[in-house]
């Protein structure tokens, strides 16, 4: 028998290290950035909200759908055009202002007919393609994914947009990117197909289908601030970040009141507790 299991640990052995070696997915560590809504106490900055909603506008919708999404929740409270006057978000005429650039696929109920209508704060965020198809042979069989909950769909979610939307570089000599593809060192992949030079300095990063898009000046802010590309690529991460978690702000509002009710009470009760047991031995 302990001949039998030496002969086939051999032969596992054998097998084992005549497989080719598997190279592991890389990328470059993630760029050191900080945004106001970080921590327990953190907030959204309604300011950045509005600028980086622009930058999607503008920019991402493009491409990018963010079907999870309504324009009345632009109004709501800790959203980018939230108005305190406006109780009912649907009712908020910055968000009126905002939809009449939209038009949206309805039904005709007289005809049945498929027609266009303008959009009300009750719809959901227009989408820049009919179809999944559509959407694939715009961008050369690339599939943009909705933008909805892609922060909380990466690890380090809000630092992982960022670093890919300002990572771009030129593909180091010796790295031959395939057609409709562009390097990113973000972008986690494997180059060692492409790679021609020392297979030893393999470089990070993978390839990506959609090329550069956050340049300066690519918008104008409302509020006057410079729209370099990381202040572009920062304001849309906290839109994206907002979007995917957008009551957040009153969450931990709700969350430090709980904790200091839980204080409260724990004092109490250790006050109850030091009161009916102090003439009692124990």
């Amino acid at each position: 028998m302990l001949r039998k299991a030496l002969v086939i640990a051999a032969v596992l052995g054998f097998a084992a290290a005549a497989q080719p070696a598997v190279s592991a997915t890389t990328s470059a560590p993630l760029k050191d950035a900080t945004w106001s809504f970080e921590g327990p106490f953190g907030r959204f900055d309604q300011e950045q909200l509005q600028r980086g909603y622009k930058v999607y506008h503008d920019v991402c919708s493009a491409c990018h759908s963010m079907k999870l999404m309504s324009y009345r929740n632009l109004g709501q409270p800790g959203g980018p055009f939230f108005d305190p006057k406006y109780a009912n978000p649907n009712d908020n005429p910055y968000v009126k202002t905002l939809v009449k650039d939209f038009q949206v696929p309805d039904v005709d109920t007289d005809t049945g007919d498929v027609i266009k209508r303008p959009a009300t704060p009750a719809d959901t965020f227009v989408s820049p393609f009919a179809n999944e198809y559509a959407a694939r042979a715009s961008n050369g069989g690339a599939l943009p994914p909705d933008l909805s909950l892609i922060i909380k769909a990466r690890e380090d979610g809000p630092r992982y947009v960022y670093s890919l939307l300002t990572g771009y570089v030129t593909p180091p000599a010796g790295l031959k990117a395939p057609a409709g593809k562009f390097y990113n060192p973000y972008m986690p992949g494997d180059l060692t197909a492409y790679w021609t030079g020392d297979p030893k300095h393999v470089p990070v990063g993978g390839f990506i289908g959609m090329p550069l898009q956050l340049t300066p000046d690519r918008v104008t802010f409302d509020d006057g601030t410079k729209a370099t590309a990381e202040q572009e690529a920062k304001d849309v991460v906290a839109f994206l970040s907002w979007a995917a978690e957008p009551h957040a702000d009153e969450r931990k509002k709700i969350g430090f009141a709980v904790m200091i009710y839980l204080l409260l009470f724990a004092g109490l009760l250790y006050a109850s507790y030091r009161r009916l047991w102090r003439n009692i031995e124990h």
